[in-house]
């Protein structure tokens, strides 16, 4: 049997030299500028923003913690300042189809000059028209219009009153028109005086009545249509004068938007609409009723149709414009149409059109979480749409009112997405969304982790440095900044590794910011930071020390001093939030004949997951591996975890698990002051698990409080040696001998130093010696085996 060997007190923790530092404080410190181990998002990222090639919208994935946000938001913003501030969007009436009003795209920083000064054109036209309208100069023309068209009629009723008096026939005006009445010398011929006459006479009078009545119908025909070309000039008169004004006080519009053929066509429109619509302008008539529909606003004065809607100002703008979206609803993403109460029902018009977040970035960058956005379903297919289509349509949320309001028309979208998330979600999508990589062709993955090397240890030092001047906090020494380095070795639970997952890091670095300024410091050393890490737990543990009171008045039964059989104290990692520690837990297995091979009662009593049915199946071939070469395995094993009645998953007790069951096959005690982690293979190889800091100090402060006898200790995988950050504590303790944390390998090694015998060699045959340990455990298998042989033969 091989003396085992201990890990020493220096493998136990990765410290960070003070002597680093050449800084008094980080007050003398330049912040941090770039980014610490990120390069590959950073390249990819960069890649993203670079193509401007349809697709090339960037996915990026990470932990949370990472800085994500940050990060891309500054690489972002960054790369805007370089670009070209993108144009403004205004909306406008369609005097064609008011439920389409049109979207015009002008310079950064023109739209709210145009809305200005179209406001002040249509003041001024308000003012204008009716002036010109009521002009001695222009009433004066359309008198003598009125009288030329006047004359013009006298003279068509005068022939006709001729040609009626050379038939005896005069031509009376009432108030239901002409009438014709026959003379008779000079005197209106009666009814009774017409009867009398000799039927010849009668018909020639019926004659020249008829030949006067038809002339007279004509004549009226042409009288109507004089009236009809006095009507007719006479607007056209009035269209000219106002267009004569329009167009004065358009031409510098026109001018200085000259490059602007939509706008121009606008100002076309609005021209025209107000032509039409001259009477309105000097109180002749109300403006027409709107026909568009219900839910479109009838307009009260005739001007309010020429309003200019500003959807994106990009004013003061210094590259283009970089939006991240915290809340991606589909109004705030897409834009909406807001609607007003009127008489129990609902108006609108295209001034009550929003612009979203998508329009905002035109021409730039959005970022969103995709978390959020999955949280309201129409959003991400109608992102995907927009992106693909390169048009965005402000419309009403689907499944919202009936009745549509308003479909302003599609405006031309220019934007690089950003989204943010996790590893997880970005291959659920790009396995289940057949859209997904032809939109989002860029990935740049955020690690959680980057080699400590002294490099990346300065940057630590620099980015603690930047924290101080952003939040304004006191300055850190440089043990102070080496306690943080430590921290974050510690939080990567890997001693080659520092955590890039800044959040937790901030927040030690914030609270020890606090306690210094509690304890009256002008700057922050070591002792405040340790001192914050441990307020910070003390007021998440309190589950932590309920757990540990049960071990102390044995409500849950652990032995860390004696030696049993079949009986090893496994250990296990609590989560609860952000704090996570570990506490033994005991693990008893009970060998006897029979052909049901390993019983797992957690399986049984359908409290084990996968992976811990998957780690109790890989025993049954290791045992069949080391013991079933010469006969079959004849045995039963019923294997639980004591005093655990919620659900159990996992495979890094399946070792310790296999410990318990040789324990009980070869009828050896084992060590009940060591606790056991680790996992295994079928081929006996004890591999890494997580949590090896939180099992260790979790045993420890159970073998502490019960009491430490210089026995005590834990097996771990050798694989995890590296992963080893533990609290001063237990590091003391293993220095004083109290203590005591054995990497194995194999099985067999873990089994001697439990149990402090032997596993045995075996030779070409497959036998172990008799007095070795698995010597014991071949010897009771096989008594097993003839045993069950005897019983079949009775």
């Amino acid at each position: 049997m091989t003396v085992p060997k201990e890990l020493a007190p220096e493998d136990l923790r990765c410290n960070c030299a003070p002597g680093l530092f050449d800084f008094k404080t980080t007050a003398s410190l330049a912040p941090l500028t770039e980014v610490i181990g990120q390069q590959r998002a950073v390249q990819a990222i960069t890649f993203g923003l670079n193509m401007r090639s349809p697709g090339y919208n960037i996915f990026v994935s990470g932990q949370e913690g990472t800085g994500k946000s940050t990060i891309v938001t500054d690489i972002v913003t960054r790369f805007a300042r370089q670009q070209p501030p993108p144009g403004d969007w205004c909306l406008v009436n369609n005097f064609d189809d008011p439920y389409q009003p049109k979207a015009i795209a002008l310079g950064a920083g023109q739209a709210m000059g145009f809305k200005r000064r179209m406001n002040r054109l249509v003041d001024h036209l308000t003012v204008a028209l009716p002036q010109t309208l009521d002009d001695d100069i222009f009433q004066e023309q359309q008198t003598n219009l009125r009288q030329k068209y006047a004359a013009q009629q006298q003279t068509l009723f005068k022939k006709v009153e001729q040609a009626a008096a050379q038939k005896d026939i005069n031509l009376q005006k009432t108030q239901a028109g002409y009438q014709t009445v026959v003379l008779a010398e000079g005197q209106p011929l009666t009814e009774e005086q017409f009867t009398q006459l000799p039927a010849e006479q009668q018909t020639q009078i019926k004659s020249r009545l008829a030949a006067v009545q038809k002339q007279l119908a004509a004549t009226l025909n042409d009288v109507r249509k004089l009236s009809r070309q006095l009507e007719a000039a006479l607007e056209q008169m009035a269209a000219d004068a106002a267009r004569q004004v329009i167009d004065e006080r358009m031409a510098p519009l026109r001018r200085d938007y000259k490059d602007y053929p939509l706008l121009l066509n606008f100002l076309d429109d609005v021209r025209n609409d107000l032509i039409d619509q001259i009477d309105a302008f000097r109180g002749a008539a109300e403006p027409p009723a709107n026909a568009a529909g219900p839910m479109v606003r009838t307009t009260a004065a005739p001007t309010d149709n020429y309003q200019v809607n500003v959807l994106v100002d990009q004013r003061g703008r210094q590259g283009a414009p970089v939006i991240f979206e915290a809340n991606p609803t589909f109004p705030n993403i897409f834009g909406q149409i807001e609607k007003r109460a009127v008489m129990g029902g609902w108006t609108t018009d295209y001034t009550l059109v929003q612009a979203g977040s998508l329009l905002r970035a035109n021409g730039g960058y959005l970022i969103m979480e995709i978390e959020a956005i999955l949280l309201n379903p129409p959003v991400w297919e109608v992102l995907k749409r927009a992106l693909q289509n390169k048009r965005l349509f402000i419309e009403d949320t689907p499944g919202g009112m009936g009745t549509a309001a308003l479909r302003p028309q599609p405006i031309p979208l220019d934007v690089k997405i950003v989204l943010l998330g996790n590893p997880e979600m970005f291959n659920r999508l790009q396995n289940f969304d057949a859209k997904f990589n032809k939109i989002f062709k860029v990935r740049a993955d955020f690690d959680y982790e980057a080699p400590r090397t002294d490099e990346t240890i300065q940057h630590y030092a620099r980015f603690v440095a930047r924290v101080c001047a952003e939040e304004k906090l006191l300055p850190f020494t440089p043990d102070g900044v080496a306690a943080v380095v430590e921290y974050a070795v510690k939080y990567s639970a890997n001693q080659n590794k520092l955590s890039l997952r800044f959040g937790p890091i901030v927040g030690v670095i914030k609270e020890a910011d606090y306690w210094a300024r509690q304890a009256g410091a002008d700057v922050i050393d070591n002792t405040l930071v340790v001192k914050a890490f441990q307020e910070y737990r003390f007021r998440y543990n309190l589950y932590e020390e309920k757990i540990h009171e049960s071990y102390l008045d044995d409500t849950i039964l652990i032995d860390v001093a004696s030696r049993a059989v079949g009986q090893v104290n496994a250990l296990a990692v609590y989560q609860m939030g952000e704090i996570a520690f570990g506490r033994p837990s005991r693990i008893t297995a009970e060998a006897f004949m029979g052909k049901d091979g390993i019983i797992n009662i957690e399986r049984e009593a359908d409290l084990s997951g996968k992976t811990h049915n998957k780690g109790v199946l890989i025993l049954a071939g290791y045992l069949g591996r080391v013991f079933a070469q010469q006969h079959p395995l004849n045995l039963s094993v019923s294997i639980t975890f004591e005093q655990h009645y919620s659900g159990i998953d996992g495979d890094s007790a399946s070792s310790t698990e296999l410990y318990a069951i040789l324990s009980s096959l070869a009828d050896v005690p084992i060590n009940q002051g060591l606790a056991v982690t680790g996992s295994v293979n079928q081929k006996g190889q004890v591999q890494a698990i997580g949590g090896v800091n939180q099992k260790i100090e979790g045993f420890f402060d159970v073998c502490r409080a019960k009491g430490l006898t210089g026995a005590q200790g834990v097996l771990i995988p050798h694989a995890n040696v590296k992963n080893l950050m533990l609290k001063k504590e237990v590091i003391d303790a293993v220095k004083q001998k109290q203590f005591h944390i054995y990497p194995v390998t194999t099985i067999e090694t873990g089994m001697e130093i439990l149990t402090g015998q032997a596993a045995g060699q075996a030779d070409t045959s497959g036998q172990f010696p008799d007095n070795s340990l698995y010597g014991k455990v071949q010897t009771r298998l096989k008594t097993y085996y003839e045993r069950s042989l005897a019983s079949i033969r009775k």
